[in-house]
């Protein structure tokens, strides 16, 4: 009898916990396959695609492919062009322009000694993630500032060659900030622009706070990279900082589901790729089309578009030097680059959202900032 007595309290406890399951992962399913809807027109990718092609296409014709890759980072500044007035779009642009030429500099500088690399990056995220936050600059927000960084500090270069690489970076930009104002005089043409945003509250947890706690942890994920012993690791911590912006826990968990299943099969992709008899102008020709495909989906689908996102980032920190290392053991690196970097910043993300974790290292990092900053 007693047996049945089990079995009959046990039964409905199971359905109820299968039924709690499924109900979850159908929630977890209509987030993943959700599109948003976007009113981005089709020219912002194709200028896009324009300002980080054109110098892979200038650095082809001069044979000279790992210029134009540092060139075409540059060009990813065009992606901060806000939908303002011509004079707020321009100012913004070139204002984003310094600090990417800044945060390169200083991550090819932190190449020179590697026990900086971290401190160097920690005090990037930090500063750009501040001004950011104190600008009300919207996604992608810090993002290719620390790439930039990040990509600089993993740089094969010389002491000698600092000035020319920060030199190509910049022009990149300048580039990025021209094809910005002949896309604006395009586009406003075609729609009216919207107001100039108020600046958000410059409260201490929302700039201070949170830039530090990001920094942190995009600082442990470059530390567990090194500890590792990872080859070129600079995927880690700009795959942490996508995953730790989210704006509220069931973001972050959203943007580290969509990046590990997006980058999944986005390295089956550029495995296909990097086993194609690729040359410098299929290259150029390839990291445009991925750029056009990328801006147009981005706001509609995540995952969709990390797809194309994973080569294509691959191709702008390696195609200078293809050919040198097997393309299955670089697709097995970015991919434990990616879960790595995920996963730090998914328990960032968790600890970025948690009351009691802001109340007690709220009041550590107040400690330390001059009563008159905070």
């Amino acid at each position: 009898m007693q047996p049945q007595v089990l079995r009959t309290a046990l039964v409905p406890m199971l359905r109820l916990s299968l039924g709690r399951l499924l109900l979850l992962a159908r929630e977890e399913l209509r987030h993943l396959t959700t599109i948003q809807a976007s009113d981005r027109v089709w020219q912002m990718p194709f200028a896009a695609a324009l300002a980080s092609g054109l110098p892979l296409l200038v650095g082809a014709w001069f044979d000279r492919m790992d210029y134009g890759l540092v060139a075409s980072l540059g060009g990813l500044v065009f992606l901060y062009l806000p939908n303002t007035p011509l004079y707020h779009r321009m100012v913004s642009v070139m204002a984003c322009a310094f600090g990417m030429a800044g945060c390169y500099a200083l991550g090819v500088i932190s190449h020179f000694f590697p026990p900086a690399m971290m401190p160097v990056l920690v005090f990037t995220t930090i500063l750009v993630t501040m001004v950011c936050r104190f600008y009300g600059f919207g996604p992608p927000g810090s993002l290719f500032f620390v790439m930039a960084a990040s990509i600089g500090a993993y740089s094969p270069v010389t002491l000698m060659e600092l000035p020319v690489m920060v030199g190509l970076l910049t022009l990149g930009c300048l580039l990025a900030c021209l094809v910005g104002f002949f896309y604006s005089l395009l586009v406003l043409r075609m729609r009216p622009p919207a107001s100039v945003p108020p600046l958000p509250t410059p409260t201490f947890d929302f700039v201070v706070f949170d830039s530090v706690v990001i920094g942190v942890f995009v600082g442990i994920s470059l530390a567990l990279a090194q500890s590792l012993q990872l080859e070129k690791a600079y995927w880690v911590p700009v795959s942490c900082l996508a995953v730790i912006q989210g704006a509220s826990l069931r973001a972050v968990w959203n943007k580290q589901l969509h990046r590990v299943i997006g980058t999944g099969i986005g390295l089956l992709l550029a495995w296909g790729l990097l086993l194609l008899p690729l040359d410098k102008w299929t290259i150029s020709l390839a990291m445009m089309a991925m750029t056009f495909v990328v801006e147009s989906t981005v706001v509609r689908h995540y995952a969709f578009a990390a797809i194309f996102i994973t080569p294509l980032t691959i191709l702008l920190a390696e195609a200078a030097t293809l050919g040198h290392s097997s393309a299955t053991v670089l697709i097995q690196a970015r991919l434990f680059d990616t879960l790595l970097g995920c996963l730090v910043g998914l328990v960032g993300g968790i600890c970025l959202h948690s009351p009691r974790f802001r109340e007690v290292a709220g009041r550590v990092v107040r400690s330390l900032v001059p009563s008159r900053l905070s």
